[in-house]
């Protein structure tokens, strides 16, 4: 394919890690519980940074997160979180790491009540995707605010409205594509 030809979202024009983010993975939408994990808690570890940073460490994040395995990092424990914070392929904040095993032991723990997470995560739309106008940018909406407020309720942590709202671009809850972006009409599903 000739991207070349294709106009894409502005965001992802000046990096090739972030075109090829946005041309194969950016808002296609996402029905496994696992990958949503683990994007929602990559979304928590770009609070205040620029979403680049973490595309660039996602290898070293997925190898120190054991894969994003949420049964292994629901597991980890005072060891790993120093193991974690002295290693500098991935983003050291400490809050931002204990937030992750949390999550990790928040998405087990609504596995063993029988409820899927990516049902959870789809249940706010009624397992449908919600599209944009194409035109302007917003930075959190009312959906996101109601998911937030859900997930805190449930003891996520750096799950805001606007960290929600970037994960629900990212993971295709939300099709956000520019209008004249070639992948809009292409992950509409």
């Amino acid at each position: 394919m000739d991207n070349h030809a294709h106009h894409r979202c502005g965001w992802a024009e000046g990096d090739p890690l972030m075109r090829a983010y946005h041309d194969e993975e950016w808002g296609v939408p996402q029905r496994d519980a696992r990958m949503l994990w683990e994007m929602l808690m990559l979304e928590g570890f770009q609070a205040g940074l620029a979403w680049i940073i973490v595309l660039r460490k996602r290898d070293a994040f997925r190898a120190a997160f054991a894969g994003f395995d949420p049964e292994k990092v629901a597991r980890f424990g005072a060891a790993d979180i120093e193991r974690l914070m002295a290693d500098p392929g991935i983003i050291r904040a400490r809050a931002k790491i204990e937030a992750t095993i949390r999550g990790a032991q928040i998405f087990r723990e609504t596995a063993q009540r029988g409820e899927s997470f990516a049902d959870f995560c789809w249940s706010f739309t009624d397992g449908k995707v919600v599209a944009s106008d194409g035109h302007g940018w917003i930075a959190s909406s009312p959906l996101s605010e109601r998911i937030s407020k859900e997930m805190k309720r449930r003891g996520f942590k750096f799950v805001g409205p606007t960290i929600v709202y970037a994960w629900m671009q990212a993971v295709g809850i939300v099709n956000d594509h520019a209008a004249n972006c070639f992948r809009r009409s292409e992950v509409a599903l």
